[in-house]
């Protein structure tokens, strides 16, 4: 937990303060889980800034302790679930990273001409906490672990101005335990289908980013709209501006499709002057860092507040 860092809850305590009687407080919480007695704080609601400008996006925030606990419970879920998961599903997972999926992706939008740019609408803000709970018994029957998992789910939320509000869906965006159900939510959502009903479509899912490739388009928007019938029926819904269909046009692909560039994970897909081998020029559809990400990034070195005068002090 030191290594994650992270902000204090609606208490105020640090970890620096939790640390200062760190046995004591350890103990306490050993205890209060152990005998059941455990009831999860309010999460503190924090909204930070999209990326795009658009808005805000909302992070709750859970104390130090709560946060501890629910590392008790990921770590415990993580070594049952983490064999039933998709090979191709690369986000909050041990051993996978955001640079594995952008991998996968740029050897096959070689392969493949078309994809398929998904991107589902307020995934964490709308997940079913029923169909949530029946996917997590499928895998454990630990009454403990089954229990406060319900409780984090209902935990209210705090709101700037001190108001407590209930929820009835969703799980907060910033929860240790919140990226390893959710994932488990999408595998039986969509990559168990994609793996039963349409094995010969090959894509890269981080969290609730996917791309997924197809020979044509018409695959492509057959894909689309069996996707939006199963969202549909696991309560969630495509992003209708978002979710797009795109063409991976490079030398050998002559096409007018207007569409010709997607984002994955910080990184803009889309034809670029490439050299072979043979030191010949050619048009290749790879990744570059995004225009969002460089301009997050020139931001966070103006931050640093660099001297632009080296020979003085």
């Amino acid at each position: 937990m030191r290594e994650n860092r992270g902000a204090a809850g609606v208490d105020d305590q640090t970890i620096a303060e939790f640390e200062k009687d760190l046995s004591n407080n350890l103990y306490r919480l050993w205890n209060r889980m152990s005998s059941g007695s455990y009831m999860p704080p309010p999460v503190r609601r924090v909204d930070i800034p999209k990326g795009d400008g658009r808005g805000t996006r909302s992070l709750g925030i859970p104390t130090v302790s709560d946060r501890i606990a629910q590392m008790v419970v990921k770590r415990y879920l993580e070594p049952v679930l983490e064999p039933a998961f998709h090979d191709d599903s690369f986000g909050y997972r041990p051993g996978r990273s955001a640079h594995d999926a952008l991998a996968g992706a740029r050897q096959r939008c070689w392969r493949f001409d078309w994809v398929l740019d998904l991107d589902i609408k307020g995934f964490f803000d709308n997940i079913d906490w029923e169909l949530l709970m029946r996917a997590v018994r499928r895998h454990t029957d630990c009454a403990w672990v089954l229990l406060y998992i319900e409780r984090w789910l209902k935990a209210p939320v705090s709101m700037p101005d001190g108001a407590l509000v209930s929820r009835e869906k969703g799980t907060s965006q910033g929860a240790v335990v919140s990226p390893i159900l959710a994932n488990l939510f999408l595998h039986y959502a969509f990559d168990r289908g994609m793996k039963e009903n349409n094995p010969d479509i090959p894509f890269e899912r981080y969290a609730d980013d996917a791309i997924c490739h197809f020979r044509s388009e018409a695959q492509a928007l057959s894909l689309r709209q069996a996707l939006e019938a199963r969202l549909a029926a696991c309560k969630l819904e495509l992003h209708p501006q978002k979710t797009k269909i795109g063409y991976c046009k490079d030398s050998n692909r002559p096409n007018g499709y207007p569409e010709q560039r997607f984002d994955f994970l910080g990184f803009t897909f889309r034809p670029r002057q490439s050299m072979n081998r043979a030191g010949k020029l050619f048009v290749s559809f790879s990744p570059a860092v995004s225009d969002k990400a460089a301009k997050a990034m020139r931001e966070d070195v103006r931050r640093w507040k660099l001297h632009h005068r080296n020979d003085l002090d």
